[in-house]
């Protein structure tokens, strides 16, 4: 290399370049894109892990997810994305990343997130139940590879209390609107 030529160093470019991308993106607003980058490196990791521990232990992944799975799953990730977001009793969990707002429903919590960098986008995904359920979907799936039998019982468990909720709110409405018929 001719002495007049002075090596480029890579990493204040790059440091610059993620600067601008993050400014640009968030167009004023306070994103935390490296919260961000850590939780999908985090559910990155560990589905790798799961992937590996299957093939550890000889469990490869089936063909296809049979129809009854894909119920109890679906139903099941449905339940408990909805309770890791909003159930009242799990709120201690979430407390780190949020703050109290309120009730949102019927036994649900409304709460804000709160802090900066990976702080606030945990508590984003941990107060969102629709990006919670990519989370739970995948460990329900892992579970049907890793243990079958266990995974089928929790998601059933998770998918009757679903049902039950269901049967709470539909009564509830029923007795409600009984209610509003009967004369003062």
């Amino acid at each position: 290399m001719p002495a007049s030529v002075a090596p480029v160093s890579v990493v204040p470019h790059a440091r610059h370049w993620v600067s601008r991308v993050k400014q640009e993106y968030s167009a004023g607003h306070d994103r935390p894109l490296g919260g961000y980058l850590g939780l999908i490196s985090i559910y990155t990791g560990t589905t790798a892990a799961a992937a590996v521990t299957a093939k550890l232990l000889k469990r490869p992944a089936p063909r296809q997810v049979s129809a009854a799975d894909l119920f109890l799953v679906g139903i099941g990730t449905h339940k408990l994305s909805r309770m890791l977001a909003k159930d009242p009793v799990l709120s201690p969990f979430r407390a780190p990343f949020t703050k109290f707002a309120g009730q949102s429903g019927e036994a649900e919590l409304s709460e804000e997130v709160r802090g900066e960098g990976f702080q606030h986008a945990v508590g984003e995904l941990l107060t969102c139940p629709f990006c919670l359920a990519q989370w739970v979907a995948t460990g329900l799936i892992s579970g049907l590879v890793l243990a079958p039998k266990t995974t089928r019982l929790l998601a059933s468990v998770l998918t009757a209390k679903a049902i039950s909720d269901t049967a709470q709110l539909v009564y509830d409405a029923i007795q409600k609107a009984t209610q509003s018929l009967e004369p003062s």
